[in-house]
């Protein structure tokens, strides 16, 4: 049988498979084939990957605002309060524990269009202090219990704890119920002492036992300042109690280790103090720190630490 030239660019160019008697073209069928079964593969392995599924995954952040002091100059609240507004909105946050907010910063929060926030101040479990707040989306999360506790030898009143000098530390906590998945979770936000080294390791203690108190089985996001880095006492009793996201995250840990800067743009970032922890109910996709700047600038002395996590 003969084929014209333009039966052949035909069979060539849209694998039409056309045998003669002699088997002319069974080189045609050899090389179509080898390509449908890569192809085919291919789109295997595709359909089989996790997607992302925006309205079952939350975006969980920790993030430290530093608080608003006139002695930060260029770095105090006021020059910064859009960056951080800036921040949150651009990469989406659905809920973020926030520390040392006073309540007129937490107010500046606000201002963000569908935001709320829980959590009392650490001088009177009211207004008064730096917070230890829960700011999130109210279209995405319903509020349905919520309180503080004190980080110390006395949890259910103000007061120093340990060997604490500085000042009050307080734990914030909220359950929640989820609009789009329709499932509840426990949230605890903390911020531990900076100075005081028995006052961490005695905290970490206390976190733990609150959350087996208040959240029992159910399932709990903790996140926080903890001013300590990974191998000391404290987290590695919490993270074998809870998962740590920047260990457990599907993707390579995004951004730098560390999570503390002083405002220095130039620093190493070595040492990571605030995490976001989950429980096995929860699995996290990613993970990053942060490292926003702005005309080399960043819009607080600590990085967010951001997870994005959704229930298994």
């Amino acid at each position: 049988m003969t084929v014209g030239i333009n039966e052949r660019f035909i069979i060539e160019r849209i694998g039409v498979f056309y045998f003669s008697d002699r088997n002319i073209y069974t080189p045609y069928l050899y090389l179509n084939m080898k390509y449908f079964i890569i192809l085919f593969a291919f789109l295997s392995m595709a359909f089989a990957l996790p997607k992302k599924d925006k309205k079952k995954e939350i975006v969980v952040a920790s993030y430290n605002l530093r608080m608003d002091t006139a002695s930060d100059g260029v770095n105090a609240w006021p020059n910064r309060k859009e960056a951080v507004k800036a921040l949150i909105q651009y990469h989406e946050f659905d809920i973020i524990g926030t520390q040392e907010g006073f309540k007129h910063q937490l107010e500046g929060l606000l201002e963000m269009p569908g935001f709320d926030y829980v959590g009392g101040g650490r001088d009177d479990g009211k207004d008064a202090g730096e917070h230890s707040a829960i700011v999130y989306k109210t279209d995405r999360f319903q509020v349905l219990e919520s309180g503080d506790f004190w980080l110390s030898e006395t949890p259910d009143k103000p007061g120093l704890g340990w060997d604490a000098t500085c000042c009050n530390r307080i734990a914030s906590w909220a359950k929640f119920r989820d609009k789009n998945t329709k499932k509840q979770f426990y949230l605890f936000n903390v911020h531990f002492d900076h100075q005081g080294v028995v006052a961490r390791r005695e905290s970490g203690k206390l976190m733990e036992q609150k959350i087996k108190e208040i959240a029992k089985d159910a399932p709990v996001i903790l996140t926080g300042d903890f001013n300590s880095t990974p191998e000391t006492e404290q987290m590695v009793s919490l993270s074998s109690f809870l998962n740590d996201t920047y260990s457990v995250s599907k993707m390579p840990p995004y951004g730098p280790v560390g999570t503390s800067s002083g405002f220095r743009f130039t620093a190493e970032f070595k040492n990571r103090i605030d995490y976001v922890f989950v429980s096995d109910h929860f699995q996290v996709r990613k993970y990053a720190a942060l490292s926003d700047a702005k005309d080399q600038r960043y819009p607080s002395d600590h990085l967010p630490v951001v997870a994005t996590v959704s229930f298994k």
